[in-house]
């Protein structure tokens, strides 16, 4: 390509041009087809990076939105960063799209990717931990070893290039830093750091990627090292958008885990051998708020909960232990305080315990008015919160602070029925500019919608026994190559214990496995049905014959008891508005959504979508639900399903 072609490229409307039928992409790649709603979106998105303004897309699967803003943000000169939901997605990004739309424009961009430290080996804690010996466990050390062997060659210490260790191991959290326990410039590898190579990296890229919850921890907490590049950023970028509400909202907030708590706790006994305190109560003040921290946890019951905390105040053995855990982090405290002088890694405890006390004591005495105060529980761990109300104000001011920068989020899933208005109130966005642009799959033909009859409301005690009853003919009709999703762990589990046996397909469940492992198992087997929750409503790929069939249970509304829900609620109808309305219903239509996504993913993809909530014909708001979804035929008529797969097959 010549200068002036690269110039040309360079020249407004130039984006609709490339990927258009004499675009570049077309010779560079095989199965690129140009796309009207492709173009139009990105001659938008070209448009509000050099205007510095803010625009909100809803493009439907298959539209191509990834090309329609790499294409703007790779020509426009400028310092662009892009968020995406997930590492998974960041890495696709930037593994795969990003340089195949940048070879095809022949553009000499530089990009860089960046993760939260926690994704980093960090070389001071991989000795530290070879030095402690606690890796000593069969399967633990050969984890540790494959780790050790891979921190010799790697040049990026990303732990996402050693697939041979699960991502949930036990081992990368030894190995690994977090804001808390990093050393900083005091840290003996601190010239070889691969989190400030990484940062350094993004400070001179023209396109840098990043998630969002990378995004927001720097925004509210300033402790990822993010600060220093958003002012030099001319754009922002967020894919998959819908999901900022949320994330935001856990950034804005408060958290204490028990798991901070415990790895101070192992720290301070960690570092006082090695730094030689002198302070014969150091380590046993640790161990005390160690003991404090299980009370805590077996104070709050073995089951899962979600609990506001003015409800725990009838929990007299919670606040006991509360009280407890309390007094022993300011024992610690008080001994640390005398002790950070012997050395840097006691001195860092020392902050840490004081930043866990102050947070412990916001969340447990002094919770703001805007701000709800609640805790939920794990297996074996706890996060007390202090959540925002709502997270336009904060955003909003962000933005405002981050002045000419242009703003654009995009995502398969932002309008109920067309309208933007919940998803701009949420992230205080109602003067943003619009647009939606529909899937250009052929969903007429391609797709069935079947509500089955006789169901009973979905509060019945057996509902989910009859959702499988319902589901069984509709797996012996798609020959299993299934999704069936469910709101809640518990459906998820009831319902696999009623098909194990039942089908004559394999029967994965969400849980046995690493998501990751379980899809390629899924795709691999081609005729398998996979039971899932939340996590396999969205960002979930499976193209071709292997997925043919998407069964949902209910309509997924938030759980009525839940604590941040509740508050929220409250608030809104203080203020004279409709929680259901204006919050409820569109949070669950663009969940929904989000799961009839799976189902449709390439034009030449056929199947079956299975809505089971009998709510969808028997109340009002269930024309909002269909009214948001594809135009997918609806049916109530197994014969149809049955005659659907029939046709589809042969």
């Amino acid at each position: 390509m010549t200068g002036v072609q690269k110039q040309a490229l360079r020249q407004a409307g130039a984006s609709r041009d490339v990927l258009g039928p004499d675009g570049p992409l077309i010779g560079c790649l095989g199965d690129f087809a140009p796309r009207p709603s492709q173009q139009e979106l990105a001659e938008r998105i070209e448009r509000t990076i050099n205007d510095c303004g803010v625009f909100i897309a809803e493009s439907g699967t298959g539209t191509g939105k990834t090309f329609a803003y790499l294409v703007p943000a790779l020509l426009s000169g400028k310092k662009v960063l892009i968020s995406t939901g997930t590492k998974a997605l960041q890495d696709q990004l930037f593994q795969r799209d990003l340089p195949l739309i940048r070879d095809a424009l022949a553009v000499p961009v530089t990009v860089a990717l960046l993760k939260g430290r926690a994704n980093y080996l960090c070389r001071y804690r991989l000795g530290r931990a070879e030095d402690e010996g606690r890796l000593r466990a069969p399967h633990a050390a050969h984890e540790f070893q494959r780790v050790r062997d891979w921190a010799g060659r790697t040049r990026t210490g990303d732990t996402a290039e050693l697939t041979g260790v699960p991502e949930d191991s036990g081992v990368w959290p030894a190995v690994t830093s977090t804001a808390e326990n990093c050393l900083g410039s005091e840290c003996p590898d601190y010239a070889e750091c691969f989190v400030n190579r990484a940062r350094q990296q993004a400070l001179a890229a023209e396109v840098l990627v990043v998630n969002h919850h990378l995004f927001f921890a720097d925004l509210a907490l300033r402790e990822e090292g993010f600060g220093r590049l958003l002012p030099g950023v001319d754009a922002v970028i967020f894919d998959e958008a819908h999901q900022l509400p949320e994330i935001a909202s856990n950034f804005f907030g408060i958290a204490l885990s028990a798991n901070q708590l415990l790895n101070l706790t192992r720290d301070v006994v960690t570092e006082d051998i090695k730094e030689h305190s002198g302070i014969p109560e150091l380590p046993e003040r640790a161990r005390a708020l160690e003991k404090a921290v299980a009370d805590m946890r077996l104070a709050l019951g073995a089951a899962p909960r979600r609990e506001a905390w003015e409800r725990l105040a009838d929990n007299q053995a919670f606040r006991v232990a509360l009280d407890n855990a309390r007094m022993r982090l300011i024992d610690l405290s008080a001994a640390l305080e005398i002790a950070a002088p012997h050395g840097q890694g006691l001195a860092n405890c020392a902050r840490r315990a004081d930043d866990l006390l102050d947070r412990l004591l916001q969340i447990s005495e002094s919770p703001p008015a805007d701000y709800v105060a609640w805790l939920e529980t794990t297996t074996r761990g706890f996060i007390l919160r202090l959540s925002p109300l709502e997270v336009a104000a904060p955003f909003r001011q962000c933005m405002t602070e981050a002045a000419n920068k242009a703003w654009i989020f995009t995502s398969a899933t932002l309008a109920v029925q067309e309208d933007f208005t919940h998803f701009q109130s949420q992230l205080g966005l109602e003067s943003a500019d619009t647009g939606l642009w529909g899937s250009p799959f052929d969903y007429p033909s391609q797709s069935l919608l079947y509500l089955p009859e006789g169901l009973p409301p979905p509060a019945t005690p057996e509902y989910t026994e009859r959702v499988v009853q319902a589901a069984l003919p509709v797996l012996e009709a798609s020959a299993g190559r299934a999704f069936l999703l469910f709101t809640s762990h518990r459906a998820l589990r009831v319902a696999a214990e009623l098909l194990a046996g039942r089908i004559a397909y394999p029967l994965l469940v969400q849980g046995s496995m690493p998501r990751a492992a379980l899809l390629e198992r899924f795709r691999d087997l081609g005729n398998a049905v996979l039971l899932g929750t939340s996590s396999f409503w969205g960002g979930v790929d499976v193209r071709g014959e292997a997925l043919s069939c998407v069964i949902i249970d209910k309509l997924p509304f938030a759980a009525p008891d839940d604590p941040v829900l509740r508050a929220r609620s409250a608030a809104m109808e203080q203020a004279g508005r409709s929680p259901f309305m204006d919050y409820q219903l569109p949070q669950a239509v663009i969940a929904l959504k989000q799961g009839v996504g799976r189902l449709i993913r390439g034009p030449a993809d056929h199947g079956v979508l299975m809505l089971c909530d009998p709510r969808l014909l028997r109340k009002g708001y269930g024309r909002v639900f269909l009214a948001s979804l594809p135009p997918i035929p609806l049916t109530q008529q197994l014969e149809d399903v049955q005659r659907f797969f029939a046709q589809s097959s042969g």
